[in-house]
């Protein structure tokens, strides 16, 4: 990412803890905290409060992957949801502690706010003065155990934001129902390179895998997946990734599906080597009606067919790359025509999604837009820069 100008500090202020699965702000937030270091600007990556065995709040940070990781220890234990909101009763001390612990870490006055959760903003109000984003990752309210308040917030973070930044079509049209101003659109990318290396593992294997990597909450259809592995009983049914706001018991069991839990960013090329077939097994329901899985494109990276239910968001973008399925029964027959389709023709299809969705390329370009709403910002004789796609 080329360096595009002398660049303030930035603190992010996110609901995803940094060494979580490997997602939107971080590809994003470590492309950014690279360009901002070469002019001597540092990034601090905030996140939401945790229990932990203090006899009062305590203010934690460390350094990771270029970045200055910042979390808030309070008394007690975590709710359901294994996360304690940035609103919780037993956070009110963080605004000052955090601004205390900044001025102690050499922040420089007026950094650039960067926000995920609109929850956060209270927060990020006593740090004011520099361009304050809202990164769209996600409809967050219509997730289950949205903590209260949340849309509300969410309005007055879409009217105060200097430049909001939508993840997907349906949040862009969302945003765009609420403001009319510097909205851009920019869904999720991939880091195509990480994931080529996944074509040169695979080996040929009797027995057909199919399967999922990524968070399984109320986003995955469970009952589908129980579906598939029944019709699929000659194949295996794999499953990647930490279980989140769901109890372990309802995940279906059967001799065919497994479940490996939390795997590491670095790792996923080698896992997704040891796939025929990868799925997007996802409920259609409020939690999905938004979503735009960064998972689409890492799959087809890897080099795999790709089977998903209809989310919107997928129907729009990857109808031409991805084969649509409704149900267990339609999944099982997908997941086996699949595999006889060329892959050499798929990959013609995908490149030139892949060249536009590049992280690194979508992180230059958000950059780019930051600077060029700061610029209008300051000359009066400017309008504000207007709704692009």
């Amino acid at each position: 990412m080329n360096d595009l100008r002398s660049q303030p500090d930035l603190v992010v202020l996110s609901h995803l803890r940094w060494p979580w699965v490997w997602q939107r702000p971080q590809h994003l937030v470590s492309r950014f905290a690279q360009q901002r270091a070469r002019s001597g600007a540092r990034t601090w990556f905030v996140e939401e409060p945790i229990a932990g065995d203090v006899g009062q709040p305590t203010i934690c940070s460390e350094e990771v992957d270029g970045i200055t990781r910042i979390w808030l220890e309070v008394t007690g234990k975590n709710d359901p949801t294994g996360s304690i909101s940035f609103n919780d009763p037993r956070a009110v001390g963080y605004p000052a502690l955090l601004a205390q612990l900044l001025a102690e870490q050499g922040c420089r006055p007026t950094p650039d706010l960067w926000l995920y959760t609109p929850m956060a903003l209270d927060l990020a109000q006593p740090l004011a003065g520099g361009r304050l984003v809202y990164d769209v990752m996600d409809d967050l309210s219509s997730f289950r155990h949205a903590p209260d308040g949340l849309r509300s917030r969410q309005r007055q973070l879409l009217s105060a934001a200097d430049v909001v930044f939508t993840g997907g079509r349906s949040l862009y049209r969302a945003a765009l129902s609420q403001r009319q101003h510097a909205v851009h659109l920019f869904p999720s990318g991939v880091e195509s390179r990480h994931y080529a290396s996944s074509r040169l593992l695979r080996t040929p294997r009797s027995r057909k895998v199919a399967g999922y990597v990524g968070v399984v909450d109320e986003r995955v259809d469970l009952d589908l997946l129980a579906d598939l592995a029944r019709e699929l009983s000659d194949w295996t049914v794999r499953v990647v990734g930490p279980v989140a706001k769901i109890d372990e018991a309802t995940l279906p069991q059967a001799p065919n599906i497994e479940y490996l839990g939390m795997v590491a960013y670095p790792e996923l090329p080698q896992i997704m080597a040891g796939f025929d077939v990868a799925l997007m097994p996802f409920a259609l329901n409020e939690a999905t009606r938004a979503i735009s899985p960064t998972k689409t494109l890492e799959y087809l990276a890897a080099g795999l067919p790709v089977v998903s239910t209809r989310v919107p968001d997928v129907v729009s973008d990857y109808t031409d790359v991805v084969h649509l399925a409704d149900n267990g029964d339609e999944f099982a027959a997908a997941c086996r025509e699949v595999l006889t389709h060329p892959v050499a023709e798929r990959d013609q299809r995908v490149r030139p999604i892949q060249a536009r969705q590049e992280w690194d390329h979508i992180a230059c370009a958000m950059a780019k837009l930051l600077d060029e709403h700061a610029d209008a910002a300051a000359d009066p004789r400017s309008d504000q820069v207007e709704v692009s796609v």
